[in-house]
């Protein structure tokens, strides 16, 4: 049984954002959120760590984050760049955007061996999801059974603006269907989503939703490298700047055509998240509160 890798997504540079929001510091003592769960995984059991970056990004990700943490974890660096395709294929001129998640984790093919956990660098998940992340993982299972940590909408929303999040639907505890949203809005405890701008349809507030917080056996890995091409195929031709190859997309397919099983790791965190420069301070009182609780030291791992 190998141990559990927790990948990292931080080859993003937060246009919505404004900035590169990985390092983006939370707290008076510098930490970023990244920090934070880095801690909580620390703790959770995982000790091997790759992070999903830029070649633009590599000098300053390595010395704000991942220099300190080769103390602690078995740390590996994977470049998500914009030529890393399947041969036979080129990048669309004008194209800047990165390939999407399913691209980002599909460049740890050959280079993450064993089950791993996926997070976004730049989401603040909370402690019980690295729980449930290394739990899962650490359990032996065939290489197929995946599983997704799936959080109430109640909890993923901003008071700032819309958001994208996959919503779920579930049957006897395991994942059907994952449809992704790209405009949610917080109303009161509940939400909505909108398709075309007019037309809102309200989401419960217990609604399960995907944020991008996953355990994969390791054959998902030669699946996205696999069914990459066929996407190239059809979606360059309509979008070729901005198209995305979403991890949740190979993932329904995976179990629509009956090749995988993903167990739902129900979680009550609170998500926490810069999406916009307005959340900054939202996610600075949040940690500010939960270390007055003791549910973290004034020390991470530095």
């Amino acid at each position: 049984m190998k141990e559990p890798t927790l990948v990292i997504l931080a080859a993003g540079m937060g246009s919505r954002f404004g900035g590169l929001k990985q390092i983006m510091p939370v707290d008076e003592h510098g930490h970023s959120i990244i920090d934070f769960s880095l801690f909580d995984a620390y703790r959770a059991g995982f000790r091997n760590v790759a992070f999903i970056i830029k070649h633009e990004i590599e000098e300053d990700f390595k010395a704000s984050i991942g220099k300190r943490m080769e103390r602690y974890f078995d740390v590996q660096y994977i470049y998500q760049q914009l030529d890393v395709l399947p041969e036979g294929y080129a990048v669309p001129e004008g194209r800047v955007k990165p390939w999407g998640t399913g691209h980002a984790v599909s460049c740890c093919l050959g280079k993450v061996d064993g089950p791993f956990a996926v997070i976004n660098s730049d989401d603040f998940y909370g402690r019980t999801a690295y729980s449930a992340l290394y739990d899962f993982l650490a359990e032996p299972r065939p290489e197929n059974e995946h599983a997704m940590v799936a959080y109430l909408v109640k909890n993923t929303v901003t008071e700032n603006g819309s958001v994208a999040r996959g919503v779920c639907s579930e049957k006897d505890g395991y994942l059907t269907d994952v449809t992704e949203r790209t405009r949610i809005e917080k109303r009161g405890e509940n939400a909505a989503f909108t398709e075309d701008g007019e037309t809102w349809v309200s989401l419960p507030g217990d609604t399960p939703v995907s944020m991008n917080c996953w355990a994969f056996g390791n054959s998902l890995l030669q699946e996205l490298n696999d069914r990459f091409p066929a996407w190239l195929d059809e979606n360059l031709p309509k979008n070729p700047l901005k198209c995305e190859y979403f991890l949740p997309f190979v993932v329904n397919d995976l179990i629509k055509e009956g090749k995988a099983a993903v167990r739902l790791l129900n979680c009550h965190e609170t998500w926490y998240g810069m999406t916009y420069k307005e959340d900054l301070q939202t996610v600075k009182d949040a940690i500010a509160s939960m270390r007055e609780k003791g549910i973290y030291p004034e020390t991470l791992l530095d």
